[in-house]
């Protein structure tokens, strides 16, 4: 009896989930590249962030924000016609950085009004799920910070330089 209600638990959620084709993952690896962009180490879209954010958003949001979250990229897509009169890949870098200052500036004001229980605002959704993605992953982890596999003792005082990268 125990374990067959045990394993009944284990079926699979059946709610919607949103759909994201190979355009979106490409869409939301250069939303991510333009907050993460390349340097002297790889960028947002080699770490693959856009398909990570369509696991988040499938697995982890609700239907509400799932919601908000699919038709922000149309909103964020609309926005760039609208100032550039073109879609978002095909403006250039410094179009698109422009674009993406815009809309945090515009994701700070609603956050400042949001009240509890409405979703988050679209971009605040992808910035945060851009650095989220790019930290945990392997490029984010191995060659944004110092990373340390396995640490040795504890040290309570380890010089720090400025501009010197995070322990992973």
């Amino acid at each position: 009896m125990g374990a067959n209600s045990f394993l009944t638990g284990c079926k699979s959620d059946t709610k919607d989930k949103a759909s994201f084709d190979a355009g979106d993952i490409a869409f939301l690896n250069e939303v991510g590249e333009t907050i993460l962009p390349a340097t002297a180490t790889p960028g947002a879209k080699a770490a693959n962030v856009g398909q990570f954010m369509t696991v988040q958003v499938n697995d982890c949001y609700t239907e509400k924000d799932q919601k908000v979250f699919k038709e922000g990229m149309g909103k964020l897509n609309d926005f760039a016609n609208k100032k550039f009169d073109a879609d978002f890949m095909k403006l250039d870098a410094t179009q698109r950085h422009q674009l993406l200052v815009e809309l945090d500036r515009e994701q700070k004001e609603a956050m400042k009004v949001k009240k509890d229980g409405d979703p988050a605002h679209y971009f605040r959704m992808m910035k945060e799920l851009t650095l989220l993605g790019y930290f945990t992953s392997e490029i984010g982890t191995k060659q944004a910070r110092r990373y340390t596999p396995v640490p040795g003792r504890y040290e309570g005082c380890i010089p720090y330089k400025k501009g010197d990268k995070a322990f992973a």
